[in-house]
Order: C-alpha cells, then structure tokens, then sequence
C-alpha cells in the first residue's frame, strides 16, 4: 500500500471538492465516479486493501474491532471490502487489548489496582478504543503484574 493510499469514496471527495474549487471548463459534467471505478478495477485504487491495512494499524496500537469498523465507515469501504479486516481485528481483539493496557498501564501492567473512580475511567478508556466490555473488564480487572490469560481474553472478545 502506497503512502498516499485511498479510498474509492474519499477520492471520489477529494476530485469533486478540487473541481468545486478550480471550476471546471467541460462541455459536460466530469466523470468523477467512472474515473474512479476506472482506477479501482486496474487496482489503483483498493478498497479492501486499504481497510486491511488500516486494521493492522489500528490493532497494532491497541485499537478494537468497533474502532476498526469506525474507521472502516469514515473512509466509505463497504461491508464487503471491510469484511476481512473485520475479521482480522476481531481475531486479534485480546492481543490489541493488552497493547493498548500495557500503552495506558492499566490492568496487568499497573503498578497498583486501580480505585473505583480509576478502574471506571480504564474501563471508559478500553471502550472508547474500540474493545467489547467484557474484554476490557476482564483486561482492568487483572491483577498487576499477573499474566493474563490469552485464549480467556479471546473468548471474552467474541
């Protein structure tokens, strides 16, 4: 994936805000979309690609699946081109859970357990990154400095 990947939808923006801006002196309106059709199927332009990447990435620092699938809706990819980066994301829902612990030192890499009013702030920190209550409970709930159990987290992201 290049450095300046994109989306079919956020490119089909981009060129429609740059011909607002620049006028356009057709005789007939701009073909935006074939244009863009046209790159897409000589694979340019990869929707699922780009969602696969951009799932990698978000897991990678500690994102969950319901901030991929955010994500995946913002830059206008289907459920079809996202269907495999959803998946990526949901199978490394527990591992991107403990990055984003071991990042906030929350859960298994505090240095302490949390009070009340911190173990509700861990808890709204992990589910606003994206990952399922149940998983975030039991990643806040470990004990520091215990090593948590993989495959228990994995069934608790399902």
């Amino acid at each position: 994936m290049g450095k300046f990947a994109t989306t079919r939808a956020k490119l089909v923006n981009y060129l429609n805000r740059k011909v607002r801006e620049r006028g356009w002196d057709g005789d007939r309106e701009p073909e935006i979309e074939m244009l863009v059709e046209r790159l897409a199927a000589s694979g340019l332009v990869d929707d699922a690609l780009y969602a696969m990447s951009k799932s990698r990435s978000l897991s990678e620092r500690g994102y969950g699946r319901h901030r991929v699938a955010q994500a995946r809706r913002a830059a206008g990819i289907d459920e079809e081109d996202g269907a495999a980066a959803q998946d990526q994301a949901a199978e490394e829902a527990a591992r991107s859970a403990l990055r984003f612990a071991r990042r906030r030192h929350l859960g298994p890499f505090a240095d302490v357990p949390p009070d009340r009013n911190g173990r509700e702030k861990a808890l709204a920190a992990m589910i606003r990154a994206g990952h399922r209550f149940e998983l975030a409970k039991a990643v806040i709930d470990a004990e520091p400095g215990s090593e948590p159990d993989l495959n228990d987290l994995q069934e608790k992201s399902r």
